[in-house]
């Protein structure tokens, strides 16, 4: 299993996708604007953490994209 990116730059979004022996599953990563005049990373809907804490949002895409890859196990 590998983890793939794809960066589009209209909108800017970073399409994170993992492959695994029976397919595949992907989430869309972008910034927002969020109250008080900072950034956060959102992710198919849901805050995955401030702008500046870029291994938590990572920490979050990973969790989202394993729980996709086997659901049973989550």
């Amino acid at each position: 299993m590998g983890y793939r990116c794809i960066l589009w730059t209209r909108p800017p979004l970073l399409w994170v996708a993992a492959f695994g022996p029976r397919g595949h599953v992907r989430v869309e990563v972008g910034m927002h604007a969020v109250p008080g005049g900072s950034w956060a990373f959102h992710g198919d809907g849901r805050r995955l953490g401030p702008g500046g804490d870029v291994a938590g949002a990572a920490e979050m895409v990973d969790r989202l994209l394993k729980h996709r890859m086997f659901p049973a196990t989550w």
